[in-house]
């Protein structure tokens, strides 16, 4: 067994700090649901753990003004009971609730939910070399490449990894335009949920555009007409603690009876939360009927690749999203 140490700064500088002194072999944890998971694993084998759950600035929820604002250790499930958010940002409330389980949503917080490693079999159960995973190990090769891939990404992957981001929670924040903040040895910064994730390239162990020691403090998300005309549909193997086989994030605004602009984002299909601008621009200044909402489906696929078993992804995709746009249609008031 690798002993590990474990601090608990009373601030996020003082963690900020504290992983700078560490280095490579600090990790922070929040709810662990998913960190401890990955050292049982022995995927992730971090020697000192900087334990965030003391600091009580990072568990605000603030609803006023003109944005919702989640301090990113919210549990999942304050969030998604949050009135501003179950009532007039359904998407965000339905991504929060679908995800795992009632135990693990009021453990885990919203901004860890955002670094979830993938559910890659090959990534987390090849330690000890029993797989090649280019992400664990990289240069190693990809066993899902030529292997059982049913689970992988047809939108997205490389030569190199098509391992599938795991989230719910981050695809509806794609949708919705959400802005990162973030605390690190150089200060703080924000950028757009987007630009957290990478396409996995020749380097799919880079998964984040986050710097060393930097920790997410904040989610933002903009008010807008299109928070209630919203959902978030999920397709999977079972309908609860399963994730997704396909899901679609889907947010609209109206002007009459067209479609002003619509925003969406793609899930469990993608090796990163996947926005979907060809299907956006198809639904401006439509109205919105199921034939156009099934076009759109296959817009969104268009570029899609499959591989040996998961080719069912794309047809379960399209329909995915159309049914989500005549959801959040129906709910515009």
């Amino acid at each position: 067994m690798q002993p590990v140490t474990l601090i608990r700064p009373a601030t996020a500088q003082e963690a900020v700090r504290a992983a700078a002194q560490a280095g490579a072999e600090a990790r922070f944890i929040a709810g662990g649901t998913t960190l401890y998971d990955l050292m049982k694993l022995s995927v992730e084998t971090p020697r000192q753990l900087i334990d965030l759950s003391g600091i009580a600035a990072l568990r605000r929820i603030d609803t006023e003004g003109d944005t919702l604002r989640f301090g990113a250790l919210a549990p999942m499930s304050a969030v998604a009971a949050a009135p501003a958010v179950a009532q007039g940002h359904p998407m965000l409330a339905e991504a929060l609730a679908k995800a795992a389980s009632q135990q693990l949503r009021n453990m885990a917080s919203v901004g860890g939910n955002l670094l979830q490693r993938t559910r890659c079999a090959y990534f987390r159960n090849g330690a000890g070399g029993l797989y090649p995973c280019n992400k664990r190990e990289p240069g190693s090769g990809c066993g899902a490449m030529g292997g059982v891939d049913r689970g992988q990404a047809v939108l997205g992957a490389s030569a190199h990894c098509n391992a599938v981001s795991p989230g719910d929670w981050p695809v509806a924040l794609t949708a919705a335009d959400a802005i990162v903040e973030l605390l690190g040895p150089e200060g703080p910064r924000a950028l757009p949920i987007a630009a957290l994730y990478a396409l996995p390239g020749d380097t799919p162990h880079r998964e984040f555009a986050l710097a060393p020691g930097e920790l997410i403090t904040a989610i933002v998300v903009p008010k807008r007409n299109a928070g209630r005309a919203s959902t978030y549909h999920k397709i999977r193997d079972r309908e609860s603690y399963a994730f997704a086989l396909a899901s679609a994030a889907v947010a609209l605004e109206f002007e009459g009876e067209r479609i002003a602009r619509g925003r969406i984002a793609l899930g469990g299909v993608a090796t990163r939360p996947w926005r979907a601008p060809e299907a956006e621009r198809m639904l401006a200044g439509e109205r919105l009927t199921p034939e156009l909402a099934r076009a759109a489906g296959d817009a969104a696929f268009r570029q899609a690749r499959a591989g040996q078993h998961n080719g069912f992804k794309i047809e379960l995709g399209a329909r995915t999203l159309a049914d989500a746009l005549l959801i959040a249609a129906a709910r515009r008031s």
